[in-house]
């Protein structure tokens, strides 16, 4: 039977690093991706003319079997098998969106998950807005800190609960200046040339705000949490906590967007390196018969 080191299931920024932190070893390593990135482009040219032991291949992976904690079989979806000792999750997230007109074409645009990314060249604007829609993330708690990064940058902050005002009641005692709650069901969003965004409530009442946030409910992609048992935290995301980030499964381990709650490219890129070097330990534990180190 034929073994490879490592699979790497997803081409981001977490299992792009993780793949060229490998190679440093002269670990053999595939990366499965279905996906094309032309920003990653470039990395994922370096690394294949730097070195020998990587291999990317543009397809999914259907199933991942754990045989031993140095023994996984995956299934790629033209029904290949591969054996590979280890396994690195670089999972993407699927963001589950509201059923509201006009949402899906204002997402990341007038739309924001994260005022890291996106709001600071609309800073000293008047009015802004937080959106406690459904489908809620389950870290509700969240929609204050969000609120409270939003009047970094604005004046004035509105909570719209679309209607629910049970949720309403719940912030309520936080709704302080310079924050205010609407509980008015929304109709739709409109885009105005991405300057600003109306909504337009049941009611027929609009109002405008420079820009609203939203942290969506999103889930992990792929079969993989299930098929290995995975343990996942309060919000899905999967466990693999630093700074080995192997999951509760020996021989896996996750990085990226799908161990936190906090997606962000600099914290991917950081797990990438360090799920590699702690599979590297690993994996290299066993070669030589040492004890591991965890």
């Amino acid at each position: 039977m034929d073994f490879l080191d490592v699979a790497i299931i997803g081409g981001g920024p977490a299992g792009l690093t993780a793949a060229g932190a490998l190679a440093r070893q002269l670990h053999t390593a595939v990366v499965f991706d279905t996906q094309t990135y032309h920003f990653r482009a470039a990395a994922k040219a370096d690394i294949l003319a730097s070195y020998s032991t990587i291999q990317f291949i543009d397809i999914g992976v259907t199933s991942i079997e754990k045989k031993s904690d140095s023994h996984f079989k995956l299934v790629d979806a033209n029904a290949k098998e591969w054996n590979f000792r280890k396994v690195i999750l670089g999972l993407g997230m699927t963001d589950t969106l509201p059923n509201i007109e006009g949402y899906a074409e204002l997402w990341t645009k007038g739309i924001f998950h994260c005022l890291f990314c996106f709001g600071y060249e609309d800073r000293g604007a008047k009015s802004t807005g937080v959106l406690v829609i459904p489908p809620i993330s389950p870290m509700a708690g969240l929609n204050m800190v969000i609120a409270a990064n939003a009047a970094q940058l604005s004046d004035e902050v509105t909570l719209y609960t679309h209607g629910d005002k049970g949720i309403a009641a719940q912030l309520s005692p936080l709704a302080k200046p310079p924050f205010k709650i609407d509980t008015r069901k929304i109709e739709r969003f409109i885009d105005n040339n991405r300057s600003s965004v109306t909504i337009k409530f049941a009611d027929g009442f609009v109002k405008e705000e420079t820009f609203l946030v939203h942290n969506p409910q999103n889930t992990v992609q792929g079969p993989f949490i299930e098929q290995l048992g995975l343990d996942v935290s309060p919000t899905g995301d999967i466990l693999a906590p630093p700074p080995f980030h192997q999951t509760s499964v020996r021989g896996v381990f996750a990085a990226g967007d799908c161990i936190t709650p906090f997606k962000a490219t600099p914290a991917a890129i950081a797990s990438g390196c360090n799920s590699a070097v702690a599979l590297t330990a690993q994996l290299q534990a066993e070669k030589h018969d040492l004890a591991p180190l965890f």
